[in-house]
């Protein structure tokens, strides 16, 4: 299985990017990023990129896929809802037009977010703008999963980019284990979502099509290790 990631220098794309480097059925593995990642593995190739609402310089390199795990994404914290729509949105639908046209059979997974309205009738912007990208998704002609995680838990050297988050988790590496037994159907681990998205690959669209952390929890579980 040859798997492309977007948002790998991300906390959610390392889990993606780790379990992709992990699994034996996954020969290749392409990252999508502005900038080289530091790390390197013998099935990873690293595709530099700096437009991601537009993929014509690559498009010859998107062909012979089976599945995009699409973990690029922003906090939309001071952000207007013009920028954030931009990236959640507009990057998000580029990126699975030039794959679904390159790669026509490929599973595309994407990382929204809990809370996320496909109804638009949200007062929360960000969730009108994830519920819209989802509703676009899995209106196009292809197996599409939308990932709907709560907590997320950044395990095995995943990290956040932004530094309040960074020093959240810092705090709450400790309580994991007893927020998992509190709470068990709203946290998950970087690790969880990356077995997920490799769990859905296989499934041929029999598992429902936006999943919340506890599909995401027993996808992960069922996979071989």
């Amino acid at each position: 299985m040859r798997v492309i990631v977007f948002g790998a220098s991300g906390m959610v794309g390392h889990g993606a990017l780790r379990a992709c480097l992990l699994d034996d059925t996954v020969t290749e593995v392409l990252a999508v990023v502005r900038r080289p990642l530091p790390s390197a593995h013998p099935k990873l190739r690293q595709i530099v990129h700096t437009d991601f609402a537009d993929y014509a310089t690559i498009q010859e390199q998107l062909k012979d896929l089976d599945a995009c795990f699409f973990c690029l994404g922003v906090s939309a914290a001071g952000l207007s809802e013009e920028k954030y729509t931009r990236v959640t949105h507009g990057y998000t639908l580029a990126a699975a037009r030039a794959l679904h046209m390159a790669s026509p059979s490929l599973t595309f997974v994407y990382v929204s977010g809990a809370g996320a309205d496909e109804t638009g009738t949200s007062r929360q912007m960000w969730a009108r703008v994830k519920g819209r990208t989802e509703n676009e998704l899995l209106a196009m002609p292809m197996r599409a999963y939308m990932f709907r995680p709560g907590y997320i838990q950044p395990v095995a050297g995943a990290s956040s980019r932004t530094p309040l988050y960074r020093a959240l988790y810092r705090v709450t590496a400790g309580l994991y284990p007893l927020l998992r037994r509190a709470f068990p159907r709203h946290v998950t681990t970087t690790d969880a979502v990356g077995q997920a998205m490799l769990a859905v690959t296989r499934l041929n669209g029999a598992a429902p099509h936006v999943l919340r952390n506890p599909d995401i929890n027993h996808l992960a579980a069922d996979q071989p290790r």
